[in-house]
């Protein structure tokens, strides 16, 4: 203040009282850069010339639209989720950047192209990974159905279309070398490799059944038992593996015991679920012998998450060209969240440098 609010002194020198912070946004228009190319003419041959087109690192091959703009549309389009006519608003209220439904049809799968790449790299790596998780969705394709296969690790995603069989996993897993970690659905089981089924699959009907039955005194004593068993195995570990293989028989053992009464009588609620058990015996305690293992596939679900969310907003891909462009973007951006990657700075590098 330069004079006193009382007496209209005029004040100097003073202390700080107090900060505040204002942050803010402001609309950064569209930046557009006209490249002119002279043709000049030799005074000799009279051969006239033009200089070569050189935008390596600004446009992905004949586009207009920059190596920026590409990363931004596919950055809205898959980590955020936005409709395309909301993309459309965004460009155009904030940047004043008007593009068609057609450009960003078309920029997106620029971008899905630009990263064919990068998709068979992160399919490699999967393939090469000591654990594999798998699962599958509904998606529809122009309105008839299909079905979204996620092929998962720690650090990798990719998603594939198809239908629902065994030959899904046979074309994506050809190659593949480590344990598959699925659920119980049949077009899993011819895999040759090492298996574990999914024990969350498995709680989720016991769970059913109990809440189906709460008066059952001898399904509440089953449960009771297999969960004794399931707690043996999850709290066991030691350094030896042949110790942790005979683990693994033991609670085997175990656990066919505790189905065995119940695997021919029909009028037993948790008969079906015995059933299964006994069919993946081989298959529940692997993790047992291999920490690497987990005993469920909540990563593979959750690795669906994004897919789920973004069928509820649109419902599916319309053509066989939209399919493959929404599967190859899901695979990058999943993988670079997981690799804890900026989406967009990653995004821009790969359209820049996109055999990096």
């Amino acid at each position: 203040m330069a004079r006193c609010p009382d007496c209209g002194a005029p004040l100097a020198g003073g202390s700080i009282k107090r900060r505040r912070e204002v942050i803010e946004l402001a609309p950064q228009p569209v930046l557009v850069t006209e490249h002119v190319y002279l043709e000049r003419c030799c005074p000799d041959c009279r051969r006239r010339a033009t200089p070569a087109v050189a935008l390596d690192g600004l446009v992905v091959g004949q586009s207009r639209l920059g190596v920026g703009v590409l990363s931004l549309i596919a950055l809205l389009r898959e980590e955020l989720r936005l409709p395309v006519a909301a993309i459309q608003r965004y460009l155009a209220s904030l940047h004043g950047l008007r593009i068609s439904v057609g450009g960003i049809v078309g920029a997106l799968a620029q971008v899905a192209r630009a990263g064919a790449s990068e998709y068979a790299r992160i399919l490699a790596a999967i393939q090469a990974s000591p654990v594999v998780h798998v699962d599958e969705t509904g998606l529809r394709e122009g309105g008839k159905n299909g079905y979204a296969w996620t092929f998962s690790t720690p650090s990798a995603c990719v998603y594939t279309h198809g239908g629902r069989g065994k030959e899904m996993v046979d074309a994506t897993l050809s190659d593949a070398v480590g344990t598959l970690v699925s659920d119980c659905y049949a077009a899993d089981d011819h895999y040759p490799g090492v298996q574990q089924k999914c024990w969350a699959h498995l709680w989720r009907d016991m769970r059913e059944l109990e809440r189906q039955h709460p008066d059952d005194a001898g399904l509440a004593e089953w449960v009771s038992d297999v969960a004794t068993i399931y707690r043996d195995a999850t709290g066991f570990s030691h350094p030896d593996e042949r110790t942790r293989m005979a683990q693994c028989r033991r609670l085997g053992e175990r656990l066919q015991t505790a189905c065995q009464p119940f695997l021919t009588d029909e009028t037993a609620p948790q008969a079906r679920v015995c059933r299964r058990m006994e069919k993946y015996l081989d298959h529940l305690f692997t993790f047992v012998v291999d920490p690497a293992v987990p005993p469920t596939n909540n990563a593979a679900e959750r690795s669906l998450r994004h897919l789920v969310v973004s069928r509820k907003i649109s419902g599916g891909t319309r053509s066989k060209v939209g399919t493959p462009t929404k599967l190859t973007l899901a695979s990058l951006f999943t993988t670079w969240r997981l690799r804890g990657l900026d989406p967009f700075l990653t995004c821009r590098q790969m359209l820049i440098s996109p055999e990096v």
